[in-house]
């Protein structure tokens, strides 16, 4: 079924050398990881799949690690990734919706997974349902997207409810669900899942570090004054980034502060006092841009984690985020500035306070934060610890409640 072609580089993932799985661990199975978040442009979901993947290489080689992932045609690219032909979405940055849960089905099937992984509750997240019952293989749901506050955000208040509804119902289908964050977890609690347990996300610190970081050259090539405060956000332009609030909270400030927007400038429109770079595929180029910079803003009280937040610490840079959301659980006043609220009012006042304060203390303590508390091993070691107790139970009668 599938035409055999030469695997793409991915992006650069640097991890320590292998250990032995921890005794009583189930070994020799084959995990399938299926998500239409997969694109050239993607984001979060799109690194922790391809950093689970280096580090099931090297720490857990025993375990068959396969990607089901939407593409231009439907083909094994290599022995670890399956594409599965799926249209473009119009102005989607490269997203691609699929259709066929027949088709994603068939092939889930073919490939017979031990376990299954699924990173949303569309075509993908069903057909792994499906497969799982008909192969009597569990499936485990990971919680990357809160699809009824997107939904009020881009369509309404009205579309709110029924996609949580639907939502809730598709989640409780899962034979367990994880979320990346306390706040994720407490929505899911509120729509009836059970069988949960919280498994935060992680980051490369030997790729993202302050030795990468040149400021002087950055301003340099930016045509920046040396006395500038230079604020960094990297992600998509997408609405519920809160872009806007972030630009009209440096706007209100002035000189000397500065936003630089990595990816994310693409509908903003111009201001002095922002830069807009391209979307940055080369990772050591974009650890190097955000180690390059004074600090991270972020704006989003609704992100369930925040993966550029904890790339910035790793970088050594305080961060300025919201008091609520995914991104409060990973800063507090030793690494950064909580906003008393994302009204551009809000973000410049948390913004001027934290360059008030001792930037060289909050960076070396960011650092320090990320290294000991978000490693990628950390994220990979707690969920393959899950695959294995889940394997261990009779999954289909539904294994115990995990909680984190």
């Amino acid at each position: 079924m599938f035409d055999a072609v030469a695997p793409q580089p991915e992006n650069l993932i640097r991890l320590d050398p292998a250990d032995t799985p921890a005794f009583g661990e189930a070994q020799g199975f084959h995990l399938i990881d299926t998500t239409m978040m997969y694109a050239p442009k993607s984001g979060g979901v799109k690194r922790y799949l391809l950093a689970k993947r280096a580090w099931l290489d090297l720490r857990r080689p025993d375990i068959r690690h396969t990607l089901v992932v939407p593409g231009a045609r439907t083909e094994a690219q290599g022995s670890n990734l399956v594409t599965i032909a799926a249209a473009r979405l119009p102005f989607g940055d490269g997203y691609r919706m699929p259709a066929s849960l027949t088709k994603w089905e068939t092939v889930i099937r073919m490939l017979e997974p031990d376990i299954i992984e699924a990173g949303d509750v569309f075509v993908p997240g069903h057909a792994a349902l499906e497969a799982g019952e008909a192969l009597g293989v569990p499936v485990v749901g990971f919680c990357h997207t809160d699809a009824a506050t997107l939904a009020a955000l881009h369509f309404g208040e009205w579309a709110e409810a029924p996609t949580f509804n639907f939502w809730a119902q598709a989640y409780q289908r899962f034979d367990h669900v994880v979320a990346p964050s306390r706040h994720m977890a407490n929505r899911l609690q509120e729509a009836g899942v059970e069988r949960m347990s919280v498994q935060q996300l992680g980051v490369d610190t030997d790729l993202f570090h302050p030795s990468r970081g040149d400021r002087a050259k950055l301003l340099k090539r930016l045509g920046l004054a040396a006395d500038t405060r230079l604020l960094v956000f990297a992600g998509r332009p997408a609405r519920e980034k809160n872009i806007d609030a972030m630009v009209a909270a440096v706007e209100r400030l002035g000189a000397p502060y500065k936003l630089l927007l990595v990816g994310a400038g693409k509908d903003v429109g111009y201001s002095p006092n922002v830069i807009c770079l391209d979307y940055e595929r080369d990772p050591v180029k974009l650890a190097g841009l955000i180690a390059s910079c004074d600090a991270c803003l972020h704006a989003n009280e609704n992100e369930i984690f925040g993966l550029v937040v904890l790339e910035a610490m790793a970088a050594g840079l305080p961060v300025v985020g919201p008091g609520k959301g995914g991104v409060s659980e990973l800063i507090d006043e030793t690494v950064g500035q909580r906003a008393r609220n994302v009204e551009p009012a809000g973000l410049a006042e948390a913004i001027e306070a934290l360059f008030a304060r001792d930037l060289g203390e909050l960076s070396a303590a960011a650092r320090r934060r990320a290294e000991t508390r978000h490693g990628w091993a950390a994220t990979f070691e707690g969920l393959t610890r899950l695959y294995s107790q889940i394997l261990g139970t009779n999954a289909r009668n539904r294994p115990l409640a995990l909680t984190a």
